[in-house]
């Protein structure tokens, strides 16, 4: 428990810390969440429906009249969830960002994607902070959610702010605690997820850890925002490796003519020292294609290398080309070419069950098959329309009649809503890059 008397820091008589921590502990504090997108806008109404009073801030203004309206864009995020904290005044949405002014803590939410050329590119921060330095106020809590690389919050974040005028430590305090939303989970969602804090300072990690605590079950506490920062990219990094390693086996024993799916279903069966992961058709999603870069190019950087996490990346980036050529080596020895073939991709999300298709590999797949000269199409219900380059495509109805005209059908995600019985008694060839249909033995069915 943090007491607010333990909380004192060298401003006005008329300021302290401990008014702000016992105004988060009351839950009369103000939050403020800057972007509203598969991060912000979870995090919002966790805050709102925890009892705090919650501005949501973003730029794009089809997000904001949508929120407004009562209708959520985000598939973890019920609509009429949105409707009732509106109606209780719990949830506020804008594109002002003066709103932010009357806030208590800021919260930023943006995205940090990866440059062409793989160097992180922060400009969605940068004008995060930029945005908030001209409301910044004494007494305010800056949180940066973002996942970056160790350093960001202090070189970056503080420096923006305080080119406004106002003090680090003295007016306002800085935190980092990483975003850990995983879409479509079930079972594991913002209240409930462990919350790693790292502030800068004493008085800045009580306060984030406070702030936090009102809403979420456990909070992990750190000695600073570098190591919250390095935390957020060790979890993905770990996973981007140990795929690559799954992915790298199933090559393997695609060669040896044996089932890697069993073989790592049985190594399972240790109960310790084991940790199953499983080959497919590469990595999707924001957080595991993209962190890993911005470790590899801050220890660049440093004059480092990281020859795990690029070595995992050639293995990863590998593997739509290879299933594109799978499907390729299929329609060939039906004795087609690839200009007269016909593919069916069954999802295009990145993974089962949800609508988000960032980085997804089914995208580069169908782009790879296209580029090849091919026919292709897809089935997803949660993703109706894929805007692909100069394409515009739609989902098709998954009937026997489409399966059947397929020369090759490509289960890429195992989305639960699909007929898998239909699938496999439809389709001439199937390619299941996630074993979904293990249950079925057709001799249609090629497994990565």
């Amino acid at each position: 428990m943090v007491h607010a008397a333990s909380i004192r820091a060298k401003s006005p008589a008329t300021f302290s810390w401990s008014d702000v921590l016992a105004r988060i502990q009351t839950k009369q504090a103000k939050v403020g969440v800057i972007g509203l997108g598969y991060v912000g806008l979870p995090l919002a109404v966790a805050f709102a429906r925890g009892g705090f009073s919650v501005t949501g801030f973003d730029l794009h203004e089809q997000k904001i009249a949508d929120l407004q309206g009562g209708c959520s864009y985000i598939f973890d995020v019920p609509s009429s969830e949105v409707r009732r904290l509106m109606a209780d005044a719990r949830f506020y949405a804008t594109t002002d960002v003066s709103a932010l002014r009357e806030m208590d803590a800021l919260i930023i939410c943006v995205p940090t994607p990866c440059k062409k050329n793989k160097a992180p590119d922060l400009s969605y921060v940068e004008s995060a902070a930029h945005s908030i330095a001209t409301i910044l106020r004494q007494g305010q809590l800056v949180v940066l959610e973002s996942t970056t690389y160790p350093g960001t919050t202090e070189e970056l974040l503080v420096p923006v702010l305080e080119s406004a005028g106002l003090k680090l430590f003295e007016h306002f305090q800085v935190a980092f605690s990483p975003e850990r939303i995983d879409p479509g989970n079930p079972t594991y969602h913002v209240e409930n997820t462990p919350k790693i804090v790292g502030g800068l300072g004493k008085i800045a990690g009580e306060i984030t850890a406070a702030l936090y605590g009102s809403v979420i079950e456990q909070i992990i506490r750190v000695d600073g925002p570098r190591e919250a920062e390095m935390a957020k990219l060790i979890e993905n990094t770990f996973r981007h490796v140990n795929i690559a390693l799954a992915n790298e086996l199933g090559l393997i024993a695609k060669k040896m003519g044996l089932n890697i799916w069993q073989a790592i279903d049985a190594a399972s069966s240790k109960p310790f020292g084991f940790m199953p992961f499983y080959p497919g058709p590469g990595v999707g999603g924001h957080c595991i294609p993209i962190d890993p870069h911005y470790l590899s190019w801050k220890a660049r950087e440093m004059g480092l290398e990281t020859q795990f996490v690029d070595l995992a990346e050639r293995i990863n980036r590998g593997m739509p080309e290879h299933v594109a050529h799978l499907v390729l080596d299929i329609v060939n020895s039906q004795g087609k070419s690839a200009l007269d073939a016909r593919v069916l991709l069954l999802g295009l999300a990145y993974k089962r069950d949800i609508d988000d298709m960032r980085e997804s590999p089914a995208l580069e797949i169908l782009e790879l098959l296209r580029e090849h000269g091919a026919e292709v199409r897809y089935h997803d219900p949660l993703v109706p329309t894929c805007r692909d380059g100069a394409y515009n495509m739609h989902t098709v109805e998954l009937t026997a009649a489409e399966l059947e005209r397929a020369d090759c059908v490509v289960l890429v995600t195992d989305h639960s809503c699909f007929d898998q019985a239909l699938i496999v008694q439809h389709a001439t060839a199937i390619v299941d890059t996630r074993n979904a249909l293990r249950a079925f033995s057709s001799e249609n069915i090629i497994r990565l």
